[in-house]
């Protein structure tokens, strides 16, 4: 029986089939078949012929990874957004003073006169911390200022950014006329260099110096509720004061 089994997977080989093809008909370990068949040459058309096949497995496979990642990392998502309740006035007020103290400009010893000033590229980040300054910090619509950085390489004109971003954050275009091209090279290890850049908005606030200060004041209370070093806080008072 071992013989036959032998003598069919050579049999099989010399016409071309793989090892795994082999295997459908002889149920044989891989270990035997190496054995076996290790001094069976294939001819160029039956070379190409596996790899051609070995492509279009892996191309499949490949796509099959693709659409199971992608499956699994919906339903995490989807899992994650149920997690989150309702949110109150509150959760909003500490959601944007975190956001501030992440990407917002603070008062320095050589700038202690810093206005109220977020730069982003991240629509929804923008649109969330639009809600805090609306929604907890009651800043009228005409103290908010808009401006746009972008580099020039990017080809967009004023139109297409005011437009693009009019629409993200819900004001009106003729709030976007800022627009800054900037000159310095791009470097090529960005990841955000398509045409769906439109590059990073900047919304700062009139008269904000004292908002500014009281948000630093927000940020060193959190710490504070929350037990973080002492020795850290003061010299980080000292820092912002």
């Amino acid at each position: 029986m071992g013989r036959d089994k032998r003598e069919e997977a050579i049999r099989l080989r010399k016409q071309g089939f793989s090892f795994s093809e082999i295997r459908g008909f002889v149920p044989v370990s891989k270990s035997s078949l190496s054995l076996w068949l290790k001094d069976i040459l294939l001819t160029k058309e039956q070379v190409h012929r596996l790899r051609r096949k070995g492509d279009v497995a892996r191309s499949l496979g490949s796509k099959t990874l693709k659409e199971t990642r992608i499956k699994k990392q919906g339903l995490i998502i989807d899992k994650a957004i149920s997690e989150v309740k309702l949110l109150n006035s509150i959760d909003l007020w500490l959601i944007g003073v975190i956001l501030y103290w992440a990407e917002g400009c603070k008062q320095k010893e050589h700038n202690p006169s810093q206005r109220v000033a977020f730069s982003n590229s991240d629509p929804f980040m923008l649109q969330v911390f639009l809600k805090w300054l609306k929604g907890c910090l009651k800043i009228p619509q005409e103290d908010i200022i808009f401006e746009i950085y972008i580099h020039k390489t990017y080809e967009k004109t004023v139109e297409e950014l005011s437009k693009y971003w009019s629409f993200v954050t819900g004001y009106d275009k003729s709030k976007f006329t800022k627009v800054y091209f900037k000159k310095n090279k791009v470097h090529s290890y960005r990841k955000n260099r398509g045409n769906n850049y439109h590059g990073v908005l900047r919304i700062s606030i009139r008269k904000s110096t004292d908002l500014n200060r009281k948000i630093t004041g927000w940020i060193a209370g959190i710490c504070e509720k929350l037990s973080v070093s002492g020795i850290i806080l003061k010299k980080y008072k000292k820092i912002v004061y």
